[in-house]
């Protein structure tokens, strides 16, 4: 008796075809803010008395790409002799003047006054972005710029007691992606 194997092959052609998506492609958009301080404090104010005043200028630019809102708040608060609660301080924005200089500054017409008030107020209400001051949203479209114009007064008022004092506050800009 004979076995046989019957081997049987086929082959075949077959249609195809495909499309491609291009490769995606992500990137995260940037909240950047930069001032003109070249790390200077604002103030240096020495040998203050009642009546003493002073005033300085910031511009803070947005280079970011984002829409943001852009917040003032207080750091690193510290006062000896009760000096922040008679140091009065304004805080307006606007444009014109720079660091060092206020010449040309010219407030908002609409939100240019953002704090009139004690410096203590000032580091004990505004002291992160949540509670911070400001009304200023870049579009992230292009850089922009605003002056802070920062002035202060020592009260009439000020004690005995504040004599030697000190007070001592950092100012931040915050920009937070709307």
């Amino acid at each position: 008796m004979g076995s046989g194997a019957l081997v049987a092959t086929a082959s075949y052609s077959a249609f195809s075809a495909t499309t491609v998506n291009p490769t995606s492609n992500w990137t995260a958009g940037t909240v950047a803010l930069q001032d003109d301080d070249a790390n200077t404090a604002l103030f240096t104010a020495t040998n203050l008395k009642p009546g003493s005043t002073g005033q300085n200028c910031i511009t803070v630019t947005s280079t970011g790409s984002l829409a943001s809102a852009v917040k003032l708040y207080g750091t690193n608060a510290a006062t000896t002799n009760g000096l922040s609660s008679y140091v009065n301080v304004t805080v307006q924005q606007g444009t014109g003047g720079g660091f060092g200089s206020c010449s040309g500054f010219t407030p908002l017409a609409t939100g240019g006054t953002l704090y009139a008030g004690t410096l203590a107020d000032f580091a004990s209400t505004h002291s992160n972005f949540a509670n911070g001051v400001g009304t200023w949203t870049p579009t992230g479209s292009a850089s922009e710029a605003r002056v802070y114009e920062v002035s202060y007064s020592v009260s009439s008022t000020t004690p005995n007691t504040a004599q030697a004092g000190t007070a001592a506050l950092g100012l931040t800009w915050e920009a937070q992606n709307s």
